[in-house]
Protein backbone atom coordinates (compact mmCIF):
# COMPACT_ATOMS: atom_id res chain seq x y z
CA UNK A 1 0.00 0.00 0.00
CA UNK A 2 1.01 3.76 -1.14
CA UNK A 3 -0.36 6.98 -0.81
CA UNK A 4 0.52 9.55 -2.71
CA UNK A 5 -0.14 13.42 -2.51
CA UNK A 6 0.15 16.49 -4.06
CA UNK A 7 0.94 18.09 -1.09
CA UNK A 8 4.89 19.11 0.08
CA UNK A 9 7.32 16.27 1.61
CA UNK A 10 6.54 18.20 4.75
CA UNK A 11 2.96 18.07 4.75
CA UNK A 12 2.88 14.87 3.72
CA UNK A 13 5.20 13.73 6.40
CA UNK A 14 2.97 15.31 8.83
CA UNK A 15 -0.16 13.89 7.53
CA UNK A 16 1.08 10.07 7.56
CA UNK A 17 1.95 11.00 11.38
CA UNK A 18 -1.28 12.37 12.14
CA UNK A 19 -3.23 9.58 10.52
CA UNK A 20 -1.13 7.10 12.59
CA UNK A 21 -0.13 5.44 8.89
CA UNK A 22 2.66 2.41 8.65
CA UNK A 23 2.91 2.78 5.07
CA UNK A 24 4.80 4.62 2.71
CA UNK A 25 3.26 7.87 1.91
CA UNK A 26 5.20 10.30 -1.37
CA UNK A 27 5.03 13.58 -2.23
CA UNK A 28 4.62 14.78 -5.60
CA UNK A 29 4.01 18.52 -5.55
CA UNK A 30 4.82 19.03 -9.27
CA UNK A 31 1.98 16.62 -9.85
CA UNK A 32 4.27 14.39 -11.90
CA UNK A 33 1.30 11.51 -11.29
CA UNK A 34 -1.40 13.50 -12.55
CA UNK A 35 -0.56 14.51 -15.55
CA UNK A 36 0.46 10.92 -16.78
CA UNK A 37 -2.44 9.15 -15.74
CA UNK A 38 -4.57 12.08 -16.30
CA UNK A 39 -6.27 12.62 -12.89
CA UNK A 40 -6.43 16.01 -12.40
CA UNK A 41 -9.71 17.46 -10.52
CA UNK A 42 -11.25 19.76 -13.23
CA UNK A 43 -13.53 21.00 -11.18
CA UNK A 44 -10.98 22.64 -8.96
CA UNK A 45 -8.54 24.22 -11.25
CA UNK A 46 -7.40 27.10 -8.08
CA UNK A 47 -6.04 23.75 -6.26
CA UNK A 48 -5.49 21.41 -9.18
CA UNK A 49 -5.98 18.41 -6.62
CA UNK A 50 -5.73 14.78 -7.73
CA UNK A 51 -9.17 12.88 -7.96
CA UNK A 52 -8.19 10.27 -5.67
CA UNK A 53 -8.25 6.35 -6.32
CA UNK A 54 -7.58 3.25 -4.71
CA UNK A 55 -5.35 0.93 -6.76
CA UNK A 56 -5.05 -2.91 -5.77
CA UNK A 57 -2.05 -4.52 -7.53
CA UNK A 58 -1.56 -8.31 -8.52
CA UNK A 59 2.20 -9.01 -8.34
CA UNK A 60 4.07 -7.92 -11.22
CA UNK A 61 1.99 -4.32 -10.82
CA UNK A 62 -1.08 -5.99 -12.79
CA UNK A 63 -3.63 -4.27 -12.42
CA UNK A 64 -6.55 -5.90 -10.07
CA UNK A 65 -9.16 -3.38 -9.29
CA UNK A 66 -9.39 0.51 -9.86
CA UNK A 67 -11.74 2.56 -7.24
CA UNK A 68 -12.06 6.29 -8.11
CA UNK A 69 -13.73 9.29 -6.17
CA UNK A 70 -14.69 11.18 -3.26
CA UNK A 71 -15.74 10.92 -0.14
CA UNK A 72 -18.32 7.45 0.54
CA UNK A 73 -19.30 7.25 -3.48
CA UNK A 74 -16.12 6.28 -5.37
CA UNK A 75 -13.73 4.79 -2.31
CA UNK A 76 -13.60 1.13 -1.83
CA UNK A 77 -15.35 -0.43 1.31
CA UNK A 78 -12.49 -2.50 3.98
CA UNK A 79 -14.57 -5.55 2.51
CA UNK A 80 -14.52 -4.66 -0.67
CA UNK A 81 -10.57 -4.34 -0.21
CA UNK A 82 -10.76 -7.81 1.48
CA UNK A 83 -12.09 -9.63 -0.82
CA UNK A 84 -10.13 -8.22 -3.61
CA UNK A 85 -6.86 -8.78 -1.56
CA UNK A 86 -8.41 -12.50 -1.18
CA UNK A 87 -8.94 -12.93 -4.86
CA UNK A 88 -5.51 -11.51 -5.37
CA UNK A 89 -3.88 -13.89 -2.73
CA UNK A 90 -5.79 -17.08 -4.86
CA UNK A 91 -4.07 -16.12 -7.60
CA UNK A 92 -0.90 -15.99 -5.67
CA UNK A 93 -0.57 -18.63 -3.26
CA UNK A 94 -0.47 -22.05 -5.16
CA UNK A 95 -1.51 -24.00 -1.99
CA UNK A 96 -4.22 -21.33 -0.95
CA UNK A 97 -7.19 -24.03 -0.89
CA UNK A 98 -4.86 -27.10 0.48
CA UNK A 99 -7.78 -29.37 0.30
CA UNK A 100 -7.04 -29.90 -3.88
CA UNK A 101 -6.40 -33.18 -4.11
CA UNK A 102 -3.00 -32.71 -6.37
CA UNK A 103 -1.83 -30.82 -3.50
CA UNK A 104 -2.67 -33.53 -1.09
CA UNK A 105 -0.52 -35.81 -3.38
CA UNK A 106 2.29 -33.90 -4.01
CA UNK A 107 2.46 -33.50 0.45
CA UNK A 108 2.56 -37.17 0.61
CA UNK A 109 5.17 -37.09 -2.38
CA UNK A 110 7.49 -35.15 -0.51
CA UNK A 111 7.30 -32.20 -3.10
CA UNK A 112 6.98 -29.32 -0.50
CA UNK A 113 7.96 -26.52 -2.75
CA UNK A 114 4.32 -25.76 -3.38
CA UNK A 115 3.90 -25.17 0.25
CA UNK A 116 4.92 -21.86 2.48
CA UNK A 117 7.53 -21.32 2.59
CA UNK A 118 7.79 -23.32 -0.76
CA UNK A 119 10.87 -25.18 -0.55
CA UNK A 120 12.75 -23.28 2.26
CA UNK A 121 12.55 -24.56 5.99
CA UNK A 122 10.30 -22.14 8.29
CA UNK A 123 13.97 -21.29 9.83
CA UNK A 124 15.61 -20.50 6.48
CA UNK A 125 12.37 -18.41 6.18
CA UNK A 126 12.01 -16.71 9.60
CA UNK A 127 16.17 -16.01 9.18
CA UNK A 128 15.21 -13.72 5.27
CA UNK A 129 12.81 -11.92 7.44
CA UNK A 130 13.71 -7.83 8.89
Amino acid sequence: MVTISTDTVAETHEFRSGVGAHWPFLSDPRRTIQKDLDIAEYTDPAHNPMIPHVVVLEPGLIVYSVYNGYWYFGRPTIEELRQDLRAVGRKCFPDWDITQPELRTAWKQGRKEQFYPYGRSFSQTLADEP
